[in-house]
C-alpha cells in the first residue's frame, strides 16, 4: 500500500472512530436519563420507544421517516414523530393544538383523538383521524413540523381508526372501521380528502376469524393486489392481519403475519408498515404494557408468496414472532442517538414538546416569561383532580425512572396546593399545601369510586419555606416512591411505595398541578425551575 493509501486508511479509521465516540458521548451527556434502543454498534432492542405513542403509524418521505400516535383527551394532540433509521425518534410537532369543539375545553376521558393514519401524496401530507362522538377529520401540511391545517370532513358518530388511499388512477378512497372493532367500509374520497362521495361499502368482516378489526391502514398497491393491514383480537391479547385482493371492493384474502407465539410480547399489533430507501420492508407497532401504556417495537418484515411475515417465522408458517432486536434498519448512513424528548430546563419560550395538557390549553394556565427561566403555573379552580384541565403531564419515558423538580409556591388563600404528580385512572400526588396555620407538604391518593372522586391524604410534614424539591421514583414494577428536599441533595422518604395506573385507553404520566379551591377570586401560583428525567 503506498502514502496514500495509508493516509486515506488512517482517516476513514479516525472518521469511524469519531462516529463512535460522538454516539457515545451523545448518549451518556444527553440521553442517560432515559431508555435507548440503540445499543450504538449498529444494532438495536425492542421497544424501539418505551413510552406511550399508542396506535402508532408511520411513513418514509425522501430519506426522513415520520411517526404519529393517538392522544385521546390530551392536548397538544397527535404527536408526529421523525426519524432517519427508525431506531431514534425525536418529537417535532403536534397535528394540532386544540381541537375545535368546546367540549374539548373540559377533560375528555376516552374521546379525541383515536389511531390516526398519515400518508403523503402529491407534495403534502395528510393525517386522517376520528373522534368517537364528533366525527371524520383531516390535517394537511407541506411540513410535518410546521403548521397543520385541520379539518372536520364529515360529523359522525361511532367511526374508528380511517385511512386513506390514492389508486394509481387518480381515484380516492378512504377505509375506516366502526366503533367497537370492525367491519372494514371503504368510501370513495375526493382527490383533496376534504369530502366523502358515497355511504360506503363493506369489504370485510369475519368476527370469528378476525374479531374485534381495527387500526386499518392501506398500503401501495404490490404486483397487481390492493393491500390493507388491521390488527384483531383485542389491544392486549390480539395479532396483526394483512388483507388482499386484486379489486380494491375485494373479496379479500386475510392472513395473520404477527402473533405473540412463544415470546412476552402479548397483543404485538396495530402500526405501519413502512419500505426503506434501501428496500427493506419493517413494521412498527405497539404492545400493551399496563401503566406504561403501549409501547412501541419495530420488526423486521420479509415477503413470501404476495405476503408480509412480520418478526421471526421460525416454523415457516407464515405467521412471524415479535423479536428482541436484531440489526437497524439498513438507510444507508449512521445516525447520532436521539430520544423523545423528557427533561425541561424551562428556559425557552414554549414548554417542550413532551408535555400534553388534560384538556384544550388555556393562555392564563402558566407562563414562561413571568419569571425568567421558571415555568409558572396559576392556581386553577378545577372539579377534581382527575378532571383537572390545566394538569401538565408527559408519558412514563422507561421502565423505571426518576422526576424531580424544584418549586417556589406563592398561593394566595388556603386550600391551594402545587405539586409533582403521577396520574391515570388513578392518582398520586406530592404536593406543597397553603393550610391556615402554614404550609405543609402533602402526599394524596385518589380515584374514582361510584361515580365520584375520592382524594385521601396518607401524609403530611410541616415545612417553614414555600420552596421545595419533589421527587418521584418509579421502578420497573411502576410503583411510585416519593420524596422531599430542603436543598436538593438530602431527599427524605414520603410515605411507602404506591401503584402507578394506565388512564383511559392512555399509559400514566408524570408532571406538574397546581390548583386553587377559589372561585372567581384571586389565584396563587407556584413556580417550578425545571423538570428533570434520570434513571
Amino acid at each position: 500500500m503506498n502514502s496514500t493509501g495509508r493516509m486515506n486508511k488512517i482517516k476513514q479509521m479516525i472518521n469511524k472512530a469519531a462516529l463512535v465516540l460522538s454516539l457515545v458521548c451523545l448518549a451518556g451527556r444527553s440521553y442517560s436519563q432515559a431508555w435507548v434502543p440503540d445499543n450504538g454498534d449498529g444494532t438495536y432492542k425492542n421497544p424501539v420507544i418505551y413510552a406511550d405513542y399508542s396506535d402508532p403509524d408511520v411513513i418514509r418521505a425522501g430519506d426522513t421517516y415520520y411517526m404519529i400516535a393517538s392522544s385521546f383527551t390530551c392536548q397538544p394532540g397527535i404527536p408526529v414523530l421523525s426519524s432517519k433509521d427508525l431506531v431514534n425518534w425525536t418529537i417535532i410537532n403536534y397535528v394540532y393544538d386544540r381541537l375545535p369543539l368546546p367540549r374539548y375545553e373540559a377533560v375528555q376521558h376516552g374521546q379525541g383523538s383515536w389511531a390516526p393514519s398519515i400518508r403523503y401524496h402529491k407534495g403534502r401530507f395528510f393525517v386522517f383521524f376520528c373522534t368517537p362522538e364528533d366525527g371524520l377529520f383531516m390535517a394537511e401540511s407541506t411540513d410535518p413540523a410546521k403548521k397543520w391545517e385541520l379539518h372536520l370532513v364529515q360529523q359522525v358518530q361511532g367511526w374508528e381508526d380511517p385511512c386513506p388511499f390514492w389508486d394509481d388512477n387518480g381515484e380516492a378512497y378512504l377505509l375506516h372501521g366502526q366503533l367497537g372493532g370492525g367491519p372494514a367500509i371503504l368510501h370513495r374520497m375526493s382527490p383533496d380528502g376534504k369530502a366523502l362521495l358515497d355511504g360506503g361499502k363493506l369489504i370485510f368482516q369475519d368476527d370469528k376469524r378476525q374479531p374485534v378489526l381495527e387500526g386499518f391502514k392501506f398500503m401501495d398497491k404490490r404486483e397487481g393486489y390492493y393491500y390493507f393491514t388491521a390488527p384483531a383480537g383485542g389491544v392486549s391479547t390480539g395479532w396483526q392481519s394483512v388483507f388482499r385482493s386484486k379489486n380494491i371492493y375485494g373479496p379479500y384474502e386475510d392472513r395473520i403475519v404477527l402473533a405473540q407465539g412463544k415470546t412476552e410480547i402479548n397483543g404485538p399489533h396495530q402500526g405501519g408498515l413502512v419500505q426503506t430507501q434501501t428496500g427493506e420492508w419493517w413494521f412498527l407497532h405497539f404492545q400493551d404494557k399496563g401503566a406504561y401504556g403501549r409501547i412501541t417495537h419495530l420488526q423486521p418484515v420479509e415477503w413470501k408468496d404476495g405476503w408480509p411475515v412480520m418478526g421471526r417465522d421460525e416454523d415457516g408458517d407464515g405467521t412471524g414472532e415479535p423479536v428482541n432486536g436484531g440489526k437497524k434498519p439498513s438507510v444507508g448512513k449512521k445516525y447520532a442517538i436521539q430520544l423523545p424528548q423528557t427533561s425541561d430546563e424551562f428556559n425557552n419560550r414554549q414548554l417542550g414538546l413532551q408535555w400534553q395538557w388534560q384538556a384544550a390549553p388555556q393562555n392564563e394556565w402558566y407562563s414562561l416569561s413571568a419569571r425568567k427561566g421558571w415555568l409558572r403555573l396559576t392556581a386553577s379552580s378545577n372539579d377534581g383532580v382527575l378532571r383537572a384541565p390545566n394538569a401538565l403531564l408527559q408519558k412514563f419515558p422507561a421502565p423505571a425512572f426518576t422526576a424531580t423538580t424544584r418549586l417556589t409556591f406563592r398561593p394566595a388563600s388556603a386550600g391551594e396546593r402545587a405539586g409533582l404528580i403521577v396520574m391515570g385512572s388513578y392518582y398520586t400526588w406530592l404536593c406543597l399545601e397553603k393550610q391556615a396555620e402554614g404550609y405543609r407538604l402533602v402526599l394524596y391518593e385518589g380515584e374514582n369510586k361510584e361515580g365520584k372522586e375520592k382524594m385521601k391524604m396518607l401524609a403530611s410534614v410541616p415545612v417553614v419555606a414555600g420552596t421545595m424539591w419533589l421527587r418521584a421514583t418509579v421502578d420497573a414494577k411502576a410503583m411510585v416512591s416519593y420524596s422531599y428536599s430542603s436543598d436538593g441533595k438530602s431527599f427524605i422518604t414520603v410515605g411507602k411505595p404506591l401503584r402507578s395506573m394506565q388512564g383511559t385507553w392512555i399509559g400514566a404520566k408524570a408532571g406538574l398541578l397546581c390548583t386553587s379551591p377559589a372561585i372567581n377570586t384571586v389565584h396563587g401560583h407556584a413556580d417550578f425551575d425545571f423538570f428533570k428525567i434520570t434513571k
